[in-house]
């Protein structure tokens, strides 16, 4: 993008880049000249935003700085742990007892691969600042870049998002192809920021599916970006957490929660379409109803659920889901949320076998209720170019629990006439 020349931006509205859209209170501010409104460049110590290192805290999960700070004194350990072993190796040359045991893991011809990675830990950063080149430098060699004349719908979400969050400089973007692979993510490299987008994905930004759901997914990505998951310093720390049990994804988990808050921060109404693209996606993700699928975090629960959540490093679908219906209080990072919203309209995978129904059961409920939508019961998915009765969100917002039905006509029977109507 260095090749094409832009205009300065005008002024900053009221309020700052963030906007009055994100919840912060107008303020007035004396009139500046375009040249006077650039912000400065990203740095070491400014962050990639006008708001500093710490990004729009209004928007970041709360436990995700405690966790970073713990991420943070452990990876230093780690570093005075490397010296202390190198400086020991180095003076005791030759040891007895259970020290000598100790440093045939590290040297030897009996020395243990996992331990001898201790002693390849300050070449991490080098490793991780090659792997974050090699990256970006294949997203500029295969990718399909968008611009203002490429992909332009889907540019202007990541500039929009991007100004939204008062980033110091438009991030790249980029689409690569998705086989069928539903994702998106950001990364960087020195202080250049980017975001890609499988085609799979970018795909359901048409108008003929669902615009707010891929504006929700670039505000997230882009939110990844403001909050500063993406830095190197960021990046180095998370690696070395990661071998910690249970901390690190703890960590990544709360980080997807803020990017999350990013983008509900610009894309409300994307909720329902991302929930459902992101369960059963860009075709039956219109049949996907939000009520329903955040519930289900409250209802399954139980030990191997959390074992899940535990060993991941994004929320549930179904936790993520109730996060973003309810924005009383935050996403759950390790237990389950407890408040839901509607009652269930099918069996429980918690429950007990012995109180779940029989198909001949749940079959005669089936023929005695039916949604409360008309029309939605056709969920095979919803195409380009065909016209559907019934809207998409009037699907994915209604309340998700049965209404009686009309009893059926016995099978060959004849509907009894109407008053005045010849037989």
């Amino acid at each position: 993008m260095s090749s094409a020349s832009y205009p300065p931006p005008s002024p900053s509205p009221a309020g700052g880049p963030a906007g009055p859209a994100l919840g912060y209170p107008a303020q007035a501010s004396a009139p500046v000249s375009p040249q006077a409104a650039l912000p400065g460049r990203p740095t070491l110590f400014s962050g990639s935003t006008v708001h500093g290192r710490r990004g729009i805290r209004q928007l970041r999960h709360p436990v995700e700085m405690p966790l970073l700070w713990i991420g943070v004194v452990l990876t230093v350990l780690a570093y005075v742990a490397w010296v202390a072993l190198v400086a020991w190796l180095l003076v005791d040359t030759e040891p007895t007892g259970t020290a000598k045991e100790v440093q045939a893991l590290f040297v030897g011809e009996q020395a243990n691969s996992e331990a001898q990675l201790l002693l390849a830990l300050p070449g991490l950063p080098l490793l991780v600042w090659v792997a974050r080149a090699f990256m970006y430098g294949r997203l500029r060699a295969t990718g399909v870049q968008m611009s203002p004349t490429q992909f332009p719908e889907g540019y202007r979400m990541v500039v929009e998002a991007a100004a939204a969050f008062g980033m110091r400089r438009v991030p790249d973007a980029y689409v690569v192809l998705g086989n069928g692979q539903i994702n998106a993510f950001a990364s960087g490299h020195g202080f250049r920021r980017f975001v890609c987008v499988h085609s799979d994905l970018f795909e359901v930004g048409g108008s003929a599916r669902d615009p707010e759901a891929l504006r929700f997914v670039v505000a997230h990505e882009v939110g990844h970006l403001a909050a500063g998951h993406v830095s190197f310093w960021r990046v180095l720390v998370n690696q070395v957490v990661g071998y910690v049990p249970f901390l690190g994804l703890a960590l990544s988990r709360s980080m997807e929660y803020t990017a999350d808050n990013h983008g509900y921060a610009v894309a409300p109404r994307g909720v329902p379409g991302v929930v459902g693209l992101l369960g059963a996606g860009k075709y039956l993700g219109a049949h996907v109803n939000l009520h329903a699928t955040a519930d289900r975090a409250v209802r399954e629960k139980g030990a191997w659920v959390h074992l899940v959540n535990w060993t991941a490093t994004h929320p549930p679908l179904t936790w993520r889901a109730h996060a973003l219906r309810d924005r009383s209080r935050p996403g759950r990072v390790m237990i389950r949320p407890k408040t839901a919203w509607f009652e269930a309209a099918g069996p429980v995978g918690y429950n007990r076998t012995a109180g779940w129904p029989t198909p001949a059961q749940v079959l005669e409920h089936m023929d005695r209720v039916s949604p409360r939508v008309v029309g939605a019961e056709e969920q095979f998915g919803r195409y380009p170019g065909l016209a559907y009765p019934v809207a998409r969100d009037v699907v994915r917002l209604a309340d998700p629990t049965p209404v009686s039905r009309p009893p059926r006509q016995p099978t060959g029977s004849v509907p009894a006439p109407e008053a005045g109507e010849p037989f």
